[in-house]
């Protein structure tokens, strides 16, 4: 197997991975928030992201990857960014009606794309541009009911999506940068960001619920729960850096539109939650972006391919041509070296 199938591999093992993680964790999380009462969302991701780094150290221990200590305050700013969109996140939900709240996140991807198209030099072409249209709009249609602004709520909105934004693409960027896997950017990570959530988390909750995490009873059917949504975080968490690391944030943003309208389509399998034909319209057209987007992508990077190929095979052709141009050259000075010897002889003839 080559290497770029071994690379096609890895990315799909990614993606399913992150898909099927995800959906669990909102299954997990909408039981024991909807059914249970545990509502203390921000807490909650704190020992998600802790539980995680506990288990990465174990990981390390045992050998499964290598410590790479790269620049401490990347690492450093990096993790807490990330604390930071997180608890602006779940702000926004707490200060906007549910719709307000996924325009939000479908202001994610464009605001993803201008961010690397002005600060990066990324370019993406109109088919691209054009898939995700149909993308945003089947997302819109199935998730975005009513629409409800008010100006903190909008103001903090807009901070979720910039943080958001500028954190995955810093998740990209630093893996290359710094040759870091996915997992080393985790595990280096993880620490900053628990601190900042397990500090700020409480806080948050109490401000978002007017009820205290620590005053809350915990029997042990929440606590079964508490304990199983943190173990699947353990893979969501993995399989989100490692997606933004094969692929790109965009992708990754595409990827959780999908995990959406499968939360959906489950929530009315499993768990009956209303269902109308303006949901499935939406998911329908959204499945149609989704797979004109990953069409798209396909070509472009077999046509990057092609390209690579050609150049490598040209550049292989130029390095061959300096050893004739060489000989040719030698010819020439020996020649030119030869004249010069026969032209004082001629000269003196002719005198």
């Amino acid at each position: 197997m080559g290497e770029g199938e071994r690379f096609q591999l890895g990315t799909v093992g990614a993606l399913t991975l992150s898909v099927v993680s995800s959906v669990s964790i909102v299954i997990c999380n909408k039981a024991l928030m909807s059914s249970l009462h545990f509502i203390f969302a921000t807490t909650l991701t704190s020992w998600h992201l802790l539980v995680t780094f506990c288990s990465l150290h174990v990981a390390l221990k045992m050998r499964f990857f290598e410590h790479k200590p790269f620049e401490q305050k990347a690492v450093m700013g990096f993790g807490i960014l990330n604390g930071i969109s997180i608890g602006l996140l779940n702000l926004s939900l707490g200060f906007n009606s549910v719709g307000f709240y996924q325009m939000t996140k479908l202001a994610i991807i464009p605001c993803t794309v201008l961010l690397e198209t002005i600060f990066l030099g990324k370019r993406f072409s109109k088919r691209i541009q054009f898939a995700l249209s149909i993308l945003l709009l089947g997302v819109g249609i199935a998730t975005v009911t009513d629409l409800q602004l008010n100006a903190l709520g909008s103001f903090l909105s807009f901070l979720a999506v910039i943080t958001t934004c500028v954190a995955q693409i810093m998740t990209n960027t630093i893996q290359k940068k710094y040759k870091v896997s996915s997992t080393q950017l985790l595990y280096q990570s993880c620490p900053y960001q628990a601190a900042t959530l397990l500090i700020a988390g409480p806080y948050l909750d109490k401000l978002l619920t007017n009820q205290n995490v620590f005053g809350f009873k915990y029997t042990t059917q929440v606590t079964v729960f508490i304990i199983l949504s943190c173990l699947i975080s353990i893979s969501v968490n993995f399989s989100t850096f490692l997606v933004i690391g094969k692929t790109s944030p965009v992708t990754y943003q595409v990827l959780g539109h999908l995990k959406t309208c499968l939360v959906l389509a489950f929530g009315y399998i499993l768990l009956r939650d209303p269902f109308s034909w303006r949901n499935i319209l939406g998911i329908l057209i959204a499945m149609i972006g989704m797979i004109l987007y990953s069409y798209y992508c396909t070509l472009e990077n077999q046509q990057k391919t092609v390209e690579a190929a050609s150049q490598s095979s040209q550049a292989r052709e130029d390095e061959s041509d300096p050893l004739m141009n060489v000989e040719n050259g030698s010819a020439v000075v020996s020649s030119n070296v030869g004249q010069r010897q026969m032209s004082p002889v001629w000269s003196k003839s002719k005198d």
